[in-house]
């Protein structure tokens, strides 16, 4: 495990080009908090693009795991840059008086009510000002602060899209009122949770009640998922939990697979284009981001429709490579590929001499657009 920590630790320091600790003060808690910011390295380079943002719990020794996965995920392009906010929990246990609740009615209490209030009213409003956050908002939370979190799904519209909760501590009443908020989400919610058999006694047979609780829910909005480690202890756990839990929130992000392609696209008799323009539809829904459609994805688009002789889907195609990448020659590139497959070399020639002056994208370039063209020029004069 220090092994795998030690990786994360890496990659967290390579990637991510800007990392900082700041003081925050709060007029809600009335002092001064420590936090931990990781900007993606990709934030200065593009002025327009927003980020989902991940507000880390103990801060102190979540971040850099979560920080690490991210990276490795981001370097694959199998999850997005995030913006990282760790709270630091770790001086005079401050991390028992911030999640504190009243036994008796089970809801945040004293400090307890006021970190609370300083999470959404203050810290967030702050980031979301400060740097350019996309529409959606990620939560974690270790043992007690996992618990915690949960509170947040008690209001009518939660401020988050996303709950990660790593062995939590569960407050008085939540292994039945969780569930019961879970039925009455009106918006989408992404809600991970994860114990180990080796967990701490006390806080496992809550979660395991919990857990079958949840799995009643019908509640279409929800997407929920459980995992229960063999051999992990309260602490390795989290290390299982997190690229487990990424990967669960952000299933819709990653690009298509080669299992995606043979069990859900290949199998199709048409609309090809039509499941990739669900699949970035989805993306931008669920998670409130808008990324141009990868080039790998128009690639395996195009491989289907060659394989199925859907030749008349690649105008389809020609339309959304315009619309991404309007200064490529990839959607006059489509319109070549489909005239030369319906057998009208003239049209497929103009199409790939267009192309040949226009930006080289991908795997394409200007002296395949001629020789292509050299193909249909050749075709044409032995007509």
């Amino acid at each position: 495990m220090k092994q795998l920590t030690f990786l994360f630790f890496l990659l967290s320091s390579s990637v991510f080009s800007q990392k900082k600790t700041e003081s925050f003060t709060s007029a809600k808690l009335g002092e001064s908090r420590e936090i931990t910011i990781g900007l993606p390295a990709s934030y200065e380079k593009n002025p327009a693009k927003k980020y989902p943002i991940l507000i880390l719990l103990d801060g102190d020794y979540l971040f850099d795991p979560f920080y690490g996965a991210l990276n490795y995920g981001g370097y694959w392009d199998d999850l997005p840059e995030t913006i990282i906010v760790g709270i630091n929990q770790n001086q005079n246990d401050e991390r028992t008086d911030d999640c504190y609740s009243d036994q008796a009615d089970g809801l945040p209490a004293e400090k307890g009510a006021r970190f609370f209030e300083f999470i959404g009213g203050e810290l967030l409003p702050y980031i979301e000002k400060k740097y350019r956050a996309a529409p959606f908002r990620m939560i974690a939370g270790h043992d007690t602060t996992a618990g915690f979190i949960n509170f947040f799904l008690y209001k009518e519209y939660s401020i988050f899209n996303a709950y990660i909760s790593l062995s939590p501590e569960l407050a008085t009443d939540m292994e039945t009122r969780i569930p019961e908020k879970l039925n009455q989400l009106k918006q989408p919610v992404f809600y991970y949770q994860s114990s180990a058999d080796g967990d701490v006694k006390k806080l496992r047979e809550p979660i395991e009640q919990l857990d079958a609780n949840i799995k009643l829910v019908t509640n279409p909005l929800l997407n929920y998922k459980y995992d229960s480690f063999k051999g992990a202890s309260h602490y390795s756990l989290v290390l299982h939990s997190i690229p487990n839990a990424l990967y669960q929130i952000f299933e819709s992000y990653k690009p298509i697979s080669s299992i995606e392609y043979t069990e859900k696209i290949a199998v199709l008799s048409s609309g090809y284009v039509d499941y990739l323009v669900t699949k970035y539809d989805l993306l931008s829904k669920n998670l409130g981001l808008k990324i141009p459609v990868r080039i790998n994805d128009f690639k395996a688009i195009e491989a289907v429709i060659l394989k199925n002789k859907a030749y008349n889907e690649l105008d389809q195609l020609a339309q959304i490579a315009n619309k991404n990448y309007p200064k490529s020659m990839l959607a006059d590139y489509e319109l070549g590929l489909m005239f030369e497959k319906l057998g009208d070399a003239k049209k497929a020639a103009k199409k790939y001499q267009t192309a040949s002056q226009l930006e080289e994208i991908g795997d394409l370039t200007k002296d395949m657009m001629m020789e292509k063209f050299d193909d249909m020029q050749s075709l044409i004069q032995k007509k």
